[in-house]
C-alpha cells in the first residue's frame, strides 16, 4: 500500500492524528525528551510545533539514482537530534537557522518542487518533524502531489516511529555513522547509536526492500546506506560493512563517502582536525570489495 492508497482509505489521516499526539510528550527519536511541543517546549533537537526549514530547492548532488537528470526536490529541516562535532551544516542543524512555516506552506513547497520536475521529494534531517511531514502530505495529495518520498536521515531513529512511515516513504537514505558507541557519544553526543541505528536500518529495509530503479536509472523505491569514513577509523567503517553484508545482504546499495573535513567543533579536536588520507579510504574500499558489497558508489581520490 502506498501513500495514495493510505490517503484514500483514511489511514493517512489517522496516522497524522496519532503522530501529533506524540508531540505532547515528544518521543519521536531515541532521546525521548518528553517535552510538550504543542505548547512550544523544546528538547534536544530544538524543534517546536511548526516545521522549520532552511531551504527547499532542486538539488543535483545526491547519489545518481536520486538526483538523476532533473534533480531531487530537497527540503532541509532545521534542528537535529545529533550534535556532531564535525557537522558542515551546523548553523542549520545545531543553531537552528531557518524559517518556521505552517504545514500548509510545507505542502506548497512540495507541490512547487513537483512542478519544477524533480524526481522525488527529499526530506533531509526530518525525524523531529515526522507528524508535520505527514500532515503536509495529507494536504498536498488532493492538490495533485504524487512524487516518490525520500527519508534522508542520520539513522538515529526509533523503530516504532519509522513504522508510522510504512507505505508512506518510498526511499530511505540513512547514515550508518558509528559501530562504536564510545565514539558516537564523544563526537555526536548520542547514546546507544549502534543499536538504534542498526534496528532502524533493518526496519527501513523491511519496509522498502533493496533499491529499485526505473528504465532511466531513477530510484523508485528501496534503501541506500550512507557511510562517511572518519579519521583514525573513528566511524568503525570495517565493522559496519561486515554488519551490512551479514544482516542486510550483499544487494545493499552503499554510498561510501570520503569528503570528511574538520568543521565546527572538530577544529578543536586533535583526533578530528585533519582530513582522512587516501590510504584510510582505500582500506575501507578494499573491505567493501572483500565482503562482496558491489552495489553503490565510492569516491575518487580527488575528493579526498
Amino acid at each position: 500500500m502506498n501513500y495514495l492508497a493510505l490517503y484514500q482509505s483514511g489511514e493517512l489521516l489517522q496516522r497524522v492524528r496519532d503522530a501529533y499526539r506524540r508531540l505532547s510528550a515528544c518521543d519521536l527519536c531515541p532521546h525521548e525528551c518528553g517535552v510538550n511541543r504543542i505548547k512550544e517546549e523544546r528538547g534536544i533537537c530544538g524543534a517546536g510545533l511548526k516545521p522549520k526549514i532552511a531551504s527547499a530547492n532542486v538539488h543535483r548532488g545526491e547519489e545518481p539514482p536520486i538526483s538523476g537528470t532533473k534533480g531531487s526536490g530537497t527540503i532541509f529541516f532545521s534542528g537535529c537530534s545529533l550534535k556532531c562535532a564535525f557537522c558542515q551544516n551546523f548553523p542549520i542543524s545545531q543553531f537552528g537557522n531557518g524559517e518556521e512555516i505552517t504545514t500548509k506552506e510545507l505542502a506548497a513547497r512540495m507541490l512547487k518542487l513537483q512542478r519544477l520536475g524533480v524526481h522525488n521529494i527529499n526530506f533531509v534531517t526530518p525525524t523531529h518533524f515526522l507528524p508535520q511531514i505527514l500532515a503536509a502530505l495529507w494536504l498536498a495529495i488532493p492538490q495533485g502531489f504524487s512524487l516518490p518520498l525520500l527519508w534522508n536521515s542520520s539513522g538515529y531513529e526509533k523503530v516504532d516511529a519509522l513504522m508510522v512511515l510504512s507505505g508512506v516513504i518510498d526511499i530511505y537514505l540513512p547514515d550508518m555513522k558509528y559501530s562504536d558507541d564510545t565514539h558516537a557519544v564523544e563526537i555526536s553526543a548520542v547514546t546507544e547509536y549502534r543499536a538504534f541505528n542498526r534496528s532502524a536500518v533493518t526496519e527501513m529495509l523491511r519496509q522498502v526492500g533493496h533499491l529499485q530503479v526505473d528504465e532511466n536509472g531513477i530510484a523508485t523505491c528501496g534503501l541506500i546506506v550512507r557511510h562517511l569514513v572518519l579519521p583514525q577509523d573513528r566511524a568503525g567503517s570495517i565493522e559496519t560493512l561486515h554488519w551490512i553484508a551479514t544482516n542486510l545482504g550483499l544487494e545493499t546499495h552503499i554510498a561510501l563517502m570520503s569528503q570528511y573535513f574538520a568543521a565546527h567543533k572538530a577544529l578543536s579536536m586533535p583526533e578530528m582536525e585533519c582530513r582522512i588520507t587516501v590510504d584510510e579510504y582505500n582500506r575501507v574500499v578494499d573491505v567493501l570489495e572483500e565482503v562482496g558489497l558491489d552495489n553503490g558508489w565510492v569516491q575518487d581520490h580527488d575528493d579526498i
